[in-house]
């Protein structure tokens, strides 16, 4: 019986990884072994459970039907385990998290790291990455995205919040070049643009009811909001950033605000995790930490 249940949990970790060597990797076992549990559970249901090639594993129909049985049997095996004592549920174990660099730094971590100290059997590894990744193949359970989802039918979100944007410059620079009391005034002002590439983000304002998109022209594009702030600082024109980076810089009247009525509408701010029946509590721990505190962290910017 115990062979057996290797073999299923071999098998549902491949699938859900796509990848044998993944799968080894979060069971603590060889890829070689995983193989071959997985090859006796195909002999002993005298099926074919996924199609192999040098690049990529599949599940067959039949491992599919399978899969779906087998996931929902684990996931009620690991609830009743966590269920016989609910006073002892402390999140406990490693998580490890995706997240956008700047947000990470200053909107993120500063919740995990509060969080970590509040649970100390709890180990939090946090990769700052401004590319998606794959959550499945790069062994990531949990990760914070900005702006609009993709169709991942293999991921389950939930909503953190949104981060509005503010036009600002330096009080230096308006003093010099005057303050723009509407939309059509901005395009006679230094811009600081973001742009990777030939892209350029368009700045996009919105007053509760009207919506309008300009693209900023200057000769000075960042690949770097950090460093656009940096620049707006020291006079170098007007800046569309996120509310929570300028924040402080508002505060000291390092920045002003321009035209406070066109605020951005923001990009919707989502945690994401493979979808799946079960979800260990240390990693909804993180999830739930993340809600309850992430809208307060954006909104110290208004």
């Amino acid at each position: 019986m115990r062979d057996q249940l290797s073999g299923i949990a071999a098998f549902v970790r491949a699938a859900e990884a796509s990848s044998f060597a993944v799968a080894a990797e979060h069971l603590g076992l060889s890829r070689s072994a995983v193989g071959k549990a997985i090859a006796r559970l195909e002999q002993r249901l005298g099926v074919q459970l996924f199609h192999r090639t040098t690049r990529s594993l599949r599940l067959t129909d039949e491992g599919a039907a399978f899969y779906e049985r087998c996931a929902g049997a684990l996931a009620d095996i690991r609830d009743a385990e966590e269920g016989f004592d609910t006073a002892k549920r402390h999140p406990v174990g490693r998580v490890r998290i995706s997240v956008p660099v700047l947000l990470g730094r200053h909107c993120i971590a500063p919740i995990l790291v509060e969080l970590a100290a509040m649970h100390g059997q709890l180990e939090l590894e946090v990769a700052f990455t401004d590319r998606p990744v794959d959550l499945l193949a790069d062994g990531i359970d949990l990760a914070v995205r900005t702006g609009a989802l993709g169709d991942e039918a293999d991921l389950k979100a939930r909503r953190l919040g949104a981060q509005s944007m503010v036009l600002c410059a330096a009080p230096a620079y308006l003093d010099r070049r005057g303050t723009p009391q509407g939309l059509e005034e901005i395009g006679s002002h230094a811009m600081l643009a973001y742009g990777k590439g030939q892209r350029v983000v368009p700045w996009r304002f919105d007053d509760g009811g009207r919506r309008h998109a300009i693209k900023p022209a200057g000769r000075l594009r960042f690949d770097d909001l950090e460093a656009i702030a940096d620049a707006a600082a020291c006079g170098g024109g007007l800046a569309w950033l996120p509310s929570w980076l300028v924040a402080a810089r508002l505060r000291a009247g390092q920045l002003v605000e321009v035209l406070p009525a066109w605020r951005g509408p923001g990009f919707e701010i989502h945690a994401v995790w493979p979808l799946g029946r079960y979800l260990p509590m240390r990693v909804r721990a993180v999830i739930d930490a993340l809600a309850a505190q992430v809208p307060a962290m954006l909104d110290h910017g208004r």
